[in-house]
């Protein structure tokens, strides 16, 4: 039967229950001492054992990547944000749909910038990037699903005076150091 369900998103109703989300504490594990941003492991495979710290820019002392195009990303937000940090569960409560389940989609990274914007930002295996513009995939049911927040949530900010927001899809091979938000944005935001 579970296969025959359909769902239309388009009736949902939105509901802003508070017009800010408070930071969820977090804790992490490492395997030895904090690493600056600018270390990378030899073996990018082992890149999650690690705890990164030393931030200027991070609304947390510390975190953890999943990859090493994460860290490099988040050198360029320490150079270029206001303020970013990669959230935790339930941060901000988006769910897709993924067969019958709807898990909950923990976007990379959420940025604030010095003009009117806040981004949310996803780096993904350039593969997965491509196959989310072709076909249903999960990374396109998770750009989907974050898009509809951003655009609720810059509804709401428009009507109190807030930020607007955009989310940002980026493949791990377009991101390096030397490249900034602005550019990123121009090339990999999902509208």
């Amino acid at each position: 039967m579970a296969r025959h369900y359909e769902e239309d998103s388009a009736s949902s109703e939105v509901i802003v229950s508070q017009g800010f989300m408070p930071m969820k504490p977090c804790a992490f594990t490492a395997k030895n001492d904090v690493k600056p941003l600018h270390w990378a492991s030899d073996d990018k495979r082992t890149i999650g054992q690690y705890v990164y710290g030393g931030f200027q820019r991070c609304a947390y002392p510390f975190q953890k990547f999943h990859s090493d195009a994460e860290r490099i990303l988040a050198t360029v937000l320490e150079r270029e944000a206001r303020h970013w940090f990669r959230p935790v569960s339930s941060q901000f409560s988006i769910y897709y749909r993924s067969g019958v389940n709807q898990p909950e989609y923990i976007p990379d990274f959420v940025v604030a910038l010095d003009d009117i914007t806040l981004l949310m930002i996803e780096t993904k295996k350039a593969k997965e990037v491509a196959e989310a513009q072709e076909s249903e995939t999960e990374v396109k049911a998770k750009a989907d699903q974050a898009v509809i927040w951003c655009k609720n949530a810059s509804d709401y900010a428009t009507k109190v005076g807030g930020k607007s927001w955009a989310y940002l899809l980026i493949p791990h091979d377009a991101v390096a150091q030397n490249m900034t938000i602005t550019a990123l944005r121009s090339r990999y935001e999902v509208k």
